[in-house]
């Protein structure tokens, strides 16, 4: 049983360093500052894909993304929180048998460091983002990658996130997908996406993905 886990939205809540980021980024460029308030949709999608929607010409991304990345691995990269129930949700998961692997769109150079300062590094058994260059940033090239990876079978496995991106790429993996309330995708995002089940608290996945896998509650 094997269990790939979103990281943003999903264990941990990311929205002061990386909306702090994208509004770092944005300034540098002299562009229009939205608040924060309104930039949650920017939490899950790739760097390349939000900043054209922030005004950011075709020409300047890969400097959006470099004046990003400097202040997000300058210290905002730990501004965030792990989501109560995570921890002990993980550890349950473990008991029962499932094999743990992070499936994340940020890159793995920044991913394995946040998870090892918030103490969650040790529960996984592989790591997996995407690279500095944009490849595999894509949910369903990375969840495919991961299969061969680490010789997933989809049939016994399944994809938790909190984004219509991270049932969008189980999906297309045959992969089944939780879609999880307390990020910041909503019931409805996740449902037209395709969820096979939603989750609204990390105490409740220990439950349902055998429930899911096996059909056992």
């Amino acid at each position: 049983m094997d269990v790939l886990i979103d990281l943003d939205g999903t264990l941990i809540d990311p929205k002061a360093g990386i909306l702090g980021s994208v509004q770092a980024a944005l300034a540098r460029l002299g562009l229009p500052v939205p608040d924060a308030d309104t930039l949650g949709w920017a939490i899950g999608p790739p760097l390349r894909t939000t900043f054209p929607r922030l005004g950011v010409a075709d020409a300047d991304i890969e400097t959006a993304v470099g004046f990003y990345r400097e202040n997000y691995s300058a210290g905002a990269m730990y501004d965030a929180a792990v989501y109560p129930g995570i921890p002990e949700a993980l550890d349950r998961l473990r008991e029962i048998g499932a094999r743990l692997i992070v499936a994340t769109s940020k890159p793995h150079a920044f991913a394995r460091p946040i998870l090892r300062h918030f103490g969650l590094a040790g529960r996984f058994a592989a790591i997996h983002g995407a690279e500095l260059d944009g490849r595999r940033d894509d949910k369903a090239e990375l969840i495919a990658h991961i299969i061969a990876t680490e010789h997933v079978d989809p049939a016994a496995a399944v994809m938790i996130g909190d984004r219509r991106y991270d049932i969008d790429g189980a999906r297309a993996n045959r992969l089944r997908a939780i879609g999880v309330l307390w990020g910041y995708g909503s019931m409805e995002e996740l449902r037209t996406a395709g969820a096979s089940a939603l989750c609204d608290h990390p105490k409740g996945l220990p439950r349902l993905v055998p429930w899911l896998l096996k059909g056992e509650t």
